[in-house]
């Protein structure tokens, strides 16, 4: 799957497969574009968050989202 990550404030990274990010929530915006990148659930471990996590919650929600490489994708639904 195609993630596309953005950066809110602080060290709030948001993943999500809309390339706009527009699904993200408001409460981080303004979101930037940092990069985009394939995840596979049987791929290489990505350092900085858990990719079965990431994968998990955007097929659950649409998106993760990450507070310093912490997962608080329940707390912002």
């Amino acid at each position: 799957m195609l993630v596309h990550i953005f950066r809110g404030p602080g060290r709030v990274f948001g993943f999500t497969e809309a390339a706009s990010g527009d699904n993200l929530p408001a409460k981080f915006a303004p979101w930037n574009a940092f990069k985009a990148i394939d995840l596979k659930r049987d791929g290489e471990p990505t350092p900085g968050f858990n990719t079965a996590e990431c994968l998990d919650d955007i097929q659950k929600h649409g998106f993760h989202i990450t507070d310093a490489h912490v997962r608080i994708t329940e707390s912002v639904i």
